[in-house]
């Protein structure tokens, strides 16, 4: 009886070690695929060449946005992370405004877009430089903000914001500390 009992032992953990086999062979295998599909699964974007985006509010102001590259959140796809950025702002009643920028982040659900790194915005004889541009369509704004400097056919103006009602032009200049002036400077 003793015999049968070790047989059935030695066969009991050759079973066991048969499994074993089997199965750490099929997890490598499963792990190596994993790996080799890796790229596959994190990416979390998009890039498109040569974007353009053109969209027009209900009283017919059209807004066109064009950038060189565009890359898509994958978990946000409503936003576009654009680079060598130029908008053009169209409106019914006045003339055209030209933005353009290093880089933008634009929302195409509600069509706000954020121009960053060496913005410039040309309207008429009036050009204004900055770092930061929060245009949005809904709040009807522009603010541009981080080492503003506006200039026209007349004047140089060094603020830290500018802020400008897209339908009326009504325009704020203000620095961020109230001891510091908007500085202008006449171009004679």
């Amino acid at each position: 009886m003793k015999k049968k009992n070790i047989i059935f032992i030695i066969i009991f953990f050759l079973i066991i070690l048969i499994f074993l086999y089997f199965y750490i062979l099929k997890e490598l295998k499963l792990s190596k695929v994993e790996t080799n599909n890796s790229d596959d699964i994190s990416y979390n974007s998009n890039i498109i060449e040569n974007v353009f985006y053109s969209s027009e509010d209900d009283k017919g102001n059209e807004y066109i946005i064009k950038a060189s590259q565009g890359e898509i959140d994958l978990k946000q796809p409503e936003i576009i992370y654009l680079s060598n950025v130029r908008a053009y702002i169209k409106l019914i009643n006045s003339n055209n405004v030209e933005i353009t920028s290093d880089y933008g982040k634009y929302n195409s659900n509600n069509f706000d877009t954020i121009f960053s790194k060496n913005v410039i915005i040309n309207y008429l004889e009036n050009k204004i430089v900055g770092e930061y541009l929060d245009f949005s369509i809904q709040r009807n704004t522009m603010i541009i903000s981080r080492n503003v400097i506006y200039t026209n056919l007349e004047n140089i103006l060094k603020a830290d914001v500018i802020e400008i009602n897209i339908s009326n032009k009504d325009t704020k200049i203000f620095m961020y500390k109230n001891n510091k002036k908007v500085k202008i400077k006449s171009k004679e």
